[in-house]
This record gives C-alpha cells, sequence and structure tokens, in this order.
C-alpha cells in the first residue's frame, strides 16, 4: 500500500489522498509554499497555503512539486494614472459595443508595434 496523505477539503472535511492525488507548490520568486489536490468527494480544487518544510516532506514522500514565479511584468515600471472605477465602466460599455474593435482601429491603439511605417 502507498503512502497516505490526510488533508482538509472546506467542503467535506478530512480526505485521505495518495501522492499522485496532491500537487507541492512552491514560488520561486519569494518562496511561498502551498499544495493543492482535487477533492476526491466533491472534486473542488482546494489550495492551501503552508511552510516550506511541509512541501519537503511532501515531495520526500513521492508528491510532484511545480515551481512557479511572479510574471516579470510585476517588476516593470508603471507610469500614468491607475485605473479607476469609471474607466473599468467605461470599457466595459465600449466592448459590449459590437463594433468595438472597428472603432479602436479608428481611433488608433498607440501601442508600439503599431506603426505608421510600411
Amino acid at each position: 500500500m502507498g503512502t497516505t496523505i490526510r488533508a482538509t477539503c472546506p467542503n467535506c472535511g478530512d480526505v485521505e489522498l495518495g501522492v499522485a492525488d496532491l500537487t507541492a507548490l512552491l514560488c520561486s520568486t519569494n518562496d511561498a509554499a502551498s499544495y493543492s489536490f482535487r477533492c476526491p468527494g466533491c472534486m473542488v480544487l482546494v489550495t492551501k497555503s503552508t511552510g516550506r518544510r511541509v512541501v519537503d516532506v511532501l515531495v520526500s514522500s513521492g508528491v510532484e512539486l511545480r515551481r512557479w514565479r511572479f510574471p516579470a511584468e510585476l517588476e516593470e515600471p508603471h507610469n500614468g494614472q491607475a485605473f479607476a472605477p469609471a474607466d473599468v465602466v467605461a470599457l466595459r460599455e465600449d466592448l459590449s459595443r459590437s463594433d468595438w474593435y472597428a472603432r479602436l482601429v479608428a481611433a488608433g491603439s498607440g501601442f508600439a508595434g503599431d506603426s505608421e511605417e510600411g
């Protein structure tokens, strides 16, 4: 019989899982540790924060380790004003129009990849 790991589902309570039922997650950016599993009772995907030591124990038991990192865009400078709630409402209204794309093209997007030169 393989290793059995007990975890807690917010809907079903304690559940028993095999090592193949869990994934250990480790953030390379800030060393945040967590694990996830799909509850065998209700099929909800559960993710729990934990300590690095727990992840090390899970991995040593045979649980798959997935490393991830924050996107590089978080380190980029962000100039200009932040979106205000009114901006979000206006964007939603614009995107609900069937001609939103044609209006965007006609206005010119101003992205660096757009060029007037041929």
